[in-house]
């Protein structure tokens, strides 16, 4: 029943998703993909809850991109512009939130970005909710703790130039997050992320993902400015027919050339993401004392929820607040 609720809510807005792909982290595609093949690297007392879920992990994964056009305080949690708080291997950034704040302030943390501590702070919740047994609040919880770990594998989510726009390239968030992964992900990576393993040290385990993403963005930056002086505008661009609506993209030629420009790297963090959910997960289970699965509360949407999920699908068709440009 649950599944049939999710596929009729989809479908009402399926044409938007083609228009603005570009402006969700990794692209609805990817986010989608992430959370799913995360699934199957969990052991099987997991499995018995998420496999049977997973149109749900898989569906939600794009939720918190939608909260962003109608929570305000959403956006940040999507990203951290690292390189306004310190230089590469960003040392000097308290992990401790309080600590963040007493140096930073609330306001400075909040315009530039939140993700690596909301992800503590998710996985908390997570941990808290596999307690409670509550089977609706696990499956939202790590539908949307995918989504934030997997934007914090995206080098772009840890930059304030983060669409190109201080350097003349905007528009390479959308291709190296959406572009790339739609044309190439399913064709030629290897998504096979291994089973899923326990973070010891959580803080650590996400700062590492976060700087490594930083100091990967100059490389995202200049390897498209170098591609884009190969290539003149006529080259670079295509209109593409997708489902009866014509939309200008990157051309085919000059996405493959830019992937192929940075080796392995689109697949290696979308390997990396996925591994990343999985480990969550698991270690929000594990730390939760593995409780079983089998037998959970709150197994399904009450109507108050529901409408809540209805909502959220209407706020975001509406698009009622703008949103950073990426």
């Amino acid at each position: 029943m649950l599944t049939h609720t999710w596929i009729r809510i989809s479908v009402c807005f399926m044409a938007m998703i083609l228009s603005c792909t570009a402006c969700c982290a990794w692209g609805f595609f990817a986010h989608q993909r992430i959370n799913r093949l995360a699934v199957f690297c969990l052991p099987p007392e997991m499995i018995v809850l998420y496999k049977p879920q997973l149109e749900y992990i898989t569906v939600h994964a794009t939720d918190p991109d939608k909260r962003r056009y109608a929570v305000a305080a959403e956006a940040p949690r999507h990203y951290i512009d690292i390189d306004l708080f310190d230089k590469p291997p960003y040392a000097q950034i308290p992990r401790n939130w309080k600590d963040a704040v007493a140096k930073y302030t609330a306001d400075s943390l909040q315009r530039n970005g939140i993700l690596p501590w909301h992800l503590e702070k998710m996985l908390a919740m997570l941990t808290q909710a596999f307690r409670e047994k509550d089977q609706q609040r696990i499956l939202r919880l790590s539908a949307e703790l995918g989504h934030y770990i997997a934007d914090a594998h995206v080098p772009l989510h840890a930059c304030s130039n983060h669409n190109g726009q201080f350097t003349g390239q905007q528009g390479i968030h959308g291709l190296w997050e959406s572009r790339i992964p739609e044309l190439l992900a399913d064709k030629e990576f290897d998504y096979w992320a291994g089973k899923a393993v326990y973070i010891p040290e959580p803080r650590k385990y996400i700062w590492d993902i976060i700087r490594v993403s930083g100091m990967a963005a100059d490389t995202v930056l200049r390897f498209e400015k170098r591609l884009s002086e190969q290539f003149p505008a006529g080259r670079r661009y295509a209109y593409e027919n997708r489902n009866g609506i014509l939309i200008r993209t990157y051309a085919e030629d000059y996405t493959k050339a830019y992937a192929l420009s940075m080796g392995d790297m689109v697949e290696r963090r979308m390997k990396n993401a996925i591994a990343a959910v999985a480990a969550a997960w698991y270690t929000a289970w594990v730390n939760a004392g593995q409780p079983s699965l089998q037998d959970l509360t709150h197994t399904s949407l009450t109507p108050v929820e529901l409408q809540e999920v209805e909502q959220l699908q209407q706020q975001w068709l509406e698009g009622r607040l703008p949103v950073r440009e990426e």
